[in-house]
């Protein structure tokens, strides 16, 4: 194992959390044809807490070449592919290991590009919040934070395990 369990382990939650909660919404939606517990918790002002109106409204599929899918599923294969792309950070040889780490942070970055709109979508165009699509954003959010500091840290330790050769910067102090 390349990582630490710790930081193997900081590397995948947000995503299994993401996979718990879209998983939950395909579910109850395209299978139990219901919606998710705690779906509708009042309001607050002029927003709704009504996973309803978010999750069945036309905003909640993506035309593709004719064909509708659900954010859903889509949010479950960007989760999918984030554990994907750590299992090979941690698991496969170090050319594989290198370029999945510099595809995990592009693809969590993408993620956290599409974030904003759908919380405008929720909050301004819809004025209401779906608790379970508000989770896969912040798991989103977290997952970014997470890999920008493996990225970019000095100390990062699964950086220097997957780059041995370079050294964490030294803190330069003045000479009186």
């Amino acid at each position: 194992m390349r990582t630490s369990r710790k930081d193997f382990i900081i590397l995948i939650m947000m995503s299994i959390i993401g996979i718990i909660a879209s998983m939950t919404v395909i579910y109850q939606i395209y299978i139990v044809h219901e919606l998710p517990p705690f779906c509708s918790l009042g309001s607050t002002g002029n927003i709704q807490f009504n996973c309803a109106k978010v999750l069945l409204s036309s905003y909640s599929n993506l035309s593709v070449f004719g064909f509708n899918i659900s954010l859903d599923m889509l949010a479950a294969l960007w989760f999918v592919i984030n554990i994907v792309l750590v299992l090979l950070i941690v698991f496969a040889g170090i050319k594989h290991a290198r370029f999945s780490f510099k595809l995990l942070f592009a693809w969590r970055f993408i993620g956290l590009a599409i974030v904003p709109y759908l919380i405008y979508i929720e909050l301004v165009v819809l004025r209401s919040v779906c608790i379970y699509c508000t989770a896969m954003h912040i798991a989103i959010i977290i997952d970014f934070i997470i890999v920008t500091y493996f990225v970019f840290m000095p100390k990062s330790r699964v950086k220097l395990l997957l780059y041995p050769n370079i050294k964490p910067e030294v803190k330069i102090t003045e000479i009186a």
